[in-house]
């Protein structure tokens, strides 16, 4: 399942201590995911021609060595793993981030005075012992259930680069095609869309069985998809609206500015304009109007604030 993170690339230089080592994008989950539970990781992306890198590297490796095994550091060289990179957000170098059982917990971008370091060396420690992680010796295990609600949680804040991790970890080393692996699969779709990335969202979708493609979370990233589309397909929001407020009679005028809504994201006012257009006639266009607003409530999940009101308020018109 590398595929999911990308291309395999070698490792940059030879281990440089018992407690720094190089990684690759084949070898990040051993070193990192799977290492954090047991002992803290902080993960220094660097690249050759960083200036910065240069500086903070060696002080970060002098302060790791000091605390013979405390915490363990991971080098990788972003121009040698690109896509694990992209994968992670890794927008500037220096980047460092810091993993705690298999989650991204703490970081700093750029170089920082040894003091400094020692004090996120310090913090890591205060982390690692209140998660019950000591130094050769491991942790409670999470479940899977577990680093799913860890990964939802992540996603729900839009920390794309911790959910996508916790959602590939779970999609490589779950073997079993189940409803823990489809919920995997299906957020790091979900990861995908946020990204903006509709093509390789539709890819992670089609690993799930079709057995499994009912599933809520499933469906729900399908909608996303669709909806995702239709905005990028629609007309310009400005113009929609314009179009929408000289003709409101005009059914297709509202429509499309329904559609241009929530290509923005705007949601709550796109729910509006269709109920107003079911409200009108509601078979218009083969219940074109209605259709989308079932597809809207798929995409937010049943929770949203927008679902709850506009699928009372639907159930009021319909029934009527």
């Amino acid at each position: 399942m590398t595929d999911i993170l990308g291309t395999a690339a070698p490792a940059g230089t030879a281990q440089q201590s018992a407690y720094i080592r190089d990684s690759s994008i084949e070898t990040f989950a051993e070193d990192v995911m799977n290492a954090s539970r047991e002992v803290p990781v902080i993960v220094d992306f660097w690249a050759p021609w960083c200036g910065p890198c240069k500086t903070l590297g060696p002080l970060l490796e002098k302060a790791v060595n000091d605390l013979k095994g405390k915490v363990l550091m991971v080098k990788v060289d972003i121009d040698q793993n690109q896509m694990l990179a992209q994968q992670l957000r890794i927008q500037s170098v220096p980047t460092v981030m810091l993993f705690i059982a298999g989650q991204p917990v703490d970081g700093f971008a750029g170089a920082l005075p040894e003091s400094q370091i020692k004090q996120f060396l310090e913090r890591a420690l205060q982390i690692a012992e209140q998660a019950g992680l000591s130094a050769g010796g491991a942790g409670n295990e999470p479940t899977t259930e577990e680093i799913l609600d860890a990964a939802d949680a992540a996603l729900a804040e839009n920390n794309l680069p911790a959910a996508a991790q916790l959602y590939g970890q779970l999609a490589q080393t779950l073997s079993e095609e189940n409803e823990e692996k489809a919920r995997a699969l299906a957020g790091l779709a979900h990861c995908h869309v946020a990204g903006g990335n509709l093509a390789e969202a539709r890819q992670m979708l089609e690993l799930i069985p079709e057995k499994l493609r009912s599933l809520a979370s499933v469906s729900s990233v399908h909608a996303m998809i669709d909806l995702a589309e239709t905005g990028a397909n629609g007309a310009d929001l400005s113009s929609a609206q314009a179009a929408a407020e000289n003709a409101p009679e005009d059914m297709d005028a509202q429509y499309a500015y329904a559609e241009a809504l929530i290509g923005n994201g705007h949601v709550e006012q796109a729910a509006d304009t269709l109920l107003a257009i079911v409200a009108r006639d509601r078979s218009w266009n083969e219940e074109a109007a209605r259709t989308k607003l079932v597809t809207l409530f798929e995409a937010l999940g049943a929770k949203h604030p927008v679902t709850k009101d506009a699928r009372r308020r639907l159930s009021s018109i319909l029934f009527s």
